[in-house]
């Protein structure tokens, strides 16, 4: 069954390489659940995943001729693709933001970190338990609290959060798992 499958993505990808929209298209649902996967493994961020993949898939359509099946599984060679132009783009995005002055990287004003406190409480539901969630984590020291606020309603991770923080991300880990613990207890999981 294996074989067969990869027999068909042979077939896609000769014919998307000869400049088939039909295969290309075919190809593309097939595999763009597990591509996307990749990126977003790489980069830990969707919008960039999809970014990528987009850029990738581009690139695949273009490439297509140059495929040589006895070089690789067309799998591998379109992984291969999707991760170097996540790498690409996991390296663009960190130079980028090397490249920004330190001021961007200050750590928010007390009323900044309200707001996005205060936001963070207003996308919970209006239950008991929300509202508890809220007010452990208004209880949680500063540092402790920004933390999780970035990492959880931001979305960044713990290397993110220590750069936005200018903290080491050893640091960073043990605010974040130190206000897990007492959130964990305040809210009485």
């Amino acid at each position: 069954m294996t074989d067969t499958i990869i027999d068909s993505q042979i077939l896609l990808l000769q014919a998307a390489g000869r400049g088939d929209r039909r295969a290309f298209e075919q190809l593309y649902r097939q595999m763009s659940p597990y591509l996307f996967a990749i990126a977003l493994r790489i980069l830990r961020r969707r919008g960039w995943a999809e970014e990528v993949l987009h850029d990738a898939m581009l690139a695949i359509w273009q490439k297509a001729g140059n495929y040589d099946p006895l070089q690789s599984a067309p799998k591998t060679w379109m992984t291969t693709i999707v991760r170097h132009r996540a790498i690409d783009y996991a390296r663009l995005r960190a130079n980028q933001t090397t490249s920004l002055e330190s001021t961007d990287f200050d750590a928010p004003e007390d009323d900044e970190l309200q707001s996005l406190s205060s936001t963070f409480a207003d996308g919970l539901p209006t239950t008991s338990e929300a509202r508890r969630l809220s007010e452990c984590l208004n209880s949680l020291p500063g540092d402790q609290k920004q933390s999780v606020v970035l990492a959880y309603y931001q979305g960044l991770s713990h290397s993110e959060v220590a750069e936005h923080l200018q903290q080491p991300t050893g640091t960073v880990k043990s605010w974040i798992r130190r206000a897990l613990a007492h959130l964990k207890e305040c809210v009485g999981i």
